[in-house]
């Protein structure tokens, strides 16, 4: 039999997550069915994951737009595999697909079950690219913005979480429909980055300045359109800023995720009401049977090289528990990813 490691949850977070949380196994890689019972189904072996903040979300016992992982079972993740064995008439072996995978080394997949489904790669499209500005990142930035968000030429977009996966495409969208960006980031290197390579307008160091104070220097006009990947401060800070007829696009609130109690809330959102603003959260699953109009746009972006992404790669099914922990200490610059295996 084929070994298949896994890392399993072993317990639900209290606090900063990271190797406590999880536990290795190994067990027998499994078999697909036989195709003559009716079971559709694919063989792959894991060769990249993604880390997104949501899965510290997936590991609380809660209701929520996924179900929590279960205790004992190998930790959810997105991630490119590849083909090994298959009874479905559209997958063959050897073909590289992207789906909702697992911490482990193979798995069974079902064509058309599951919340993301199972979607072979297109020609020209790496790995890598398909977990980060092709995957759900990207087109979390980009109906975000678009459907959301509602950009118009001439108006200021502000964002947190500047130099994540997410953020820097939300502002380089938003500079190609025309808009002034802001940014607000961590760290002298990523706010370069944000300006030298990624066109920002303007860029905040929460780390070393006064945000709301930045915010209003920055934003001599205010803005129209703050896309929020941080919460807490970073959006009480905002709100104080917000325009007539501003709009905050809700996307994630990286900055309490790990608080071990509830986290007071802004104590200045009549300022949406003064301003007849407007607050709305969003979840990308919603928008996935139009994947393929966001990975259009988006391949067209980049190979014009309108848009620039940045992939924070790590290595070692071994490393999988430490590396989540770097999404909540800023360590990581840009999307993510480790890699498990090359393609056979």
């Amino acid at each position: 039999m084929t070994l298949n490691r896994q890392w399993l949850l072993a317990a639900r977070p209290d606090g900063t997550i990271g190797p406590k949380n999880f536990t290795y196994a190994e067990t027998d890689a499994p078999e697909i069915g036989a195709p003559e019972n009716g079971a559709e189904e694919v063989l792959v072996k894991n060769l990249m994951l993604s880390f997104d903040p949501t899965q510290r979300n997936w590991m609380v016992d809660r209701p929520g737009y996924l179900p929590p992982v279960e205790i004992g079972a190998p930790m959810r993740a997105g991630s490119v595999s590849q083909v090994i064995a298959s009874n479905h008439p559209d997958f063959a072996a050897g073909e590289l697909v992207q789906t909702t995978g697992c911490w482990q080394d193979y798995a069974i997949v079902t064509p058309g079950k599951g919340p993301t489904g199972v979607n072979k790669l297109p020609p020209g499209v790496s790995p890598e690219m398909m977990l980060s500005i092709l995957g759900i990142t990207g087109m979390t930035a980009y109906f975000g913005l678009l459907d959301i968000g509602m950009p118009k030429a001439g108006e200021t977009v502000l964002v947190s979480g500047a130099a994540g996966a997410t953020g820097s495409i939300v502002g380089q969208i938003a500079k190609l429909k025309g808009c002034r960006v802001v940014g607000i980031a961590g760290g002298e290197e990523k706010c370069k980055w944000l300006m030298e390579e990624a066109g920002f307008d303007a860029v905040i160091d929460y780390k070393t300045e006064d945000v709301c104070a930045q915010i209003a220097r920055h934003c001599p006009d205010k803005w129209d359109i703050f896309f929020d990947n941080v919460g807490g401060d970073t959006l009480e800070a905002a709100l104080n800023h917000i325009n007539l007829y501003g709009r905050v696009v809700l996307c994630g609130a990286i900055s309490t995720y790990n608080a071990t109690k509830p986290e007071p809330g802004p104590n200045n959102l009549m300022t949406l009401v003064t301003n007849r603003g407007r607050m709305q959260g969003f979840i990308i699953l919603d928008f996935l049977p139009r994947a393929m109009e966001a990975i259009e746009h988006l391949m067209g972006w980049v190979a014009s090289g309108d848009i620039v992404y940045k992939v924070d790669m790590a290595e070692g099914f071994e490393n999988i528990p430490t590396t989540i922990q770097r999404l909540y200490t800023g360590q990581n610059f840009g999307k993510q990813l480790l890699k498990i295996a090359d393609p056979e």
